[in-house]
């Protein structure tokens, strides 16, 4: 089953955002990018009705190359995100599992991913404890 990570932070969102970089780089993950996507839905749709909703990108090199040796179908669902949002005036950190989805999507077998699952795992479990 596919875990799916969900955590209210104590933080402004802003500073939240900033936070879950931060952590995340902090962790051996790589920032591949930030992105508003409120703020792209409202420039590119006029949609001004959405609540403050931002993903961080982030890749574990370690991780990529031993999801990619276990299938290169993989790849179709890198890199993992980070999302913060507003929901009901709180800021909410979510996460899932984007290598145990592979498995349920049947991009690569629960074998081949089994020591890739274990290994993100951990380091995800180490990022979000900080949180």
């Amino acid at each position: 089953m596919v875990d799916i990570l969900k955590k209210e932070l104590s933080l402004e969102f802003d500073i939240a955002v900033e936070h879950v970089q931060k952590t995340v780089a902090d962790g051996g993950f790589s920032v591949l990018m930030v992105k508003a996507m409120d703020e792209m839905l409202k420039k590119k749709l006029g949609i001004t009705d959405l609540p403050r909703y931002t993903t961080i990108m982030a890749c574990g090199p370690k991780l990529a190359k031993m999801a990619l040796e276990a299938s290169l179908n993989v790849g179709l669902l890198f890199p993992c995100s980070f999302v913060v949002y507003e929901e009901e005036g709180k800021v909410i950190v979510s996460h899932v599992s984007i290598m145990k989805t592979a498995v349920e999507i049947g991009l690569a077998s629960e074998e081949a991913m089994k020591p890739v699952i274990a290994e993100t795992s951990k380091m995800v479990h180490a990022v979000w404890d900080k949180f």
